[in-house]
């Protein structure tokens, strides 16, 4: 060919060639790549409150760091542990709760059901399309068994919330209020619980609570995940009687603060009753430490507060 008796022709045309071959390649990386390779992270939803009131069946709350849940305490159920009627806040309330992510949502929560429930809520929310994370005990000895179902998934909110509705529909799980009752009498000094905890605490009927949230971000599949969606330290106080209390929760911790932390509680007479996780791709990776007791409340304190300085715990709001 004649263009190849001149060599600077030659390269003049290799040089050509090189940059359609370039081109027509980086046009096809572009064709081919995923669809979220071009979706604009800036695109953020915002959650319909209302809608998703309707499609749960019951009226959420709008919580801090863009989150919306929804409390399900399980009124039905007749639970005792260790001789101590359970009530609903001290151990027995299910969650769920939504965040905006990116044009969809994320959904996580924790079911309260019994050994009957799990199975056919289970399926239900698999055939809507949201996952278990975990399901394990967060109690001992307590009559009747009960489980707890942690679930999470991503999507249209609306869809989420109606399967998860019918999916609990499935349980005993009460969507409605029951009236009004009077909380049974307390004798604990919350001011001295705050005092020796050194966190604010807040009433849930005669059930002292506490939520401690962890100092560093906590990310699950890249999203942040705030305390209101589980990821804070709980402590909750039921009194029962001469300044006694039940208390259970979970304390979330890195794994280097897994055993210092059994050593505090074990130290001060509080029993570990389940370890384990509650999420999947958490980052970084937590786990969740329940327990009990059932002695002076002030005495438990101090015990729980050993516990807390062995976490990364967020310095108390002033």
């Amino acid at each position: 060919m004649a263009w190849l008796d001149s060599p600077r022709a030659f390269r003049t045309h290799l040089v050509l060639a090189l940059g359609a071959l370039t081109t027509a390649g980086c046009t096809a990386y572009a064709a081919a790549a995923p669809p979220a390779a071009h979706h604009a992270a800036s695109v953020q939803m915002q959650l319909d409150g209302p809608a998703l009131d309707q499609a749960m069946g019951k009226a959420g709350a709008v919580q801090p760091g863009d989150v919306y849940r929804f409390s399900l305490p399980r009124t039905d159920l007749q639970v005792t542990a260790r001789g101590v009627q359970v009530q609903p806040a001290l151990a027995l309330g299910s969650w769920v709760a939504f965040k905006p992510m990116g044009d969809q949502a994320m959904v996580m929560g924790d079911l309260v059901l019994t050994e009957d429930e799990v199975n056919p809520v289970m399926l239900a929310l698999q055939q809507g399309g949201v996952e278990q994370t975990a399901l394990h005990n967060h109690l001992l000895g307590e009559s009747p068994r009960v489980l707890y179902m942690h679930i999470g998934g991503h999507g249209d909110p609306v869809r989420l919330a109606e399967t998860i509705h019918s999916a609990l529909s499935l349980s005993g799980t009460p969507f409605t209020t029951p009236a009004a009752a009077a909380p049974p009498s307390s004798d604990l000094d919350t001011q001295q619980l705050e005092a020796i905890l050194g966190y604010k605490g807040n009433a849930a009927g005669s059930v002292y609570q506490f939520s401690i949230p962890r100092a560093e971000r906590i990310t699950e599949m890249g999203m942040d995940v705030p305390p209101a969606m589980g990821t804070g330290t709980a402590i909750n106080f039921q009194p029962t009687g001469n300044a006694r209390a039940a208390i259970t929760g979970d304390f979330v911790m890195l794994a280097s603060e897994v055993n210092p932390v059994i050593r505090a509680l074990r130290d001060n007479g509080i029993e570990v009753t389940a370890l384990h996780s509650h999420m999947l791709t958490d980052e970084p990776r937590l786990f969740f430490m329940h327990f009990w007791a059932n002695d002076d409340a002030l005495q438990l304190a101090r015990g729980l507060r050993a516990a807390l300085d062995q976490t990364n715990s967020a310095a108390p709001s002033s």
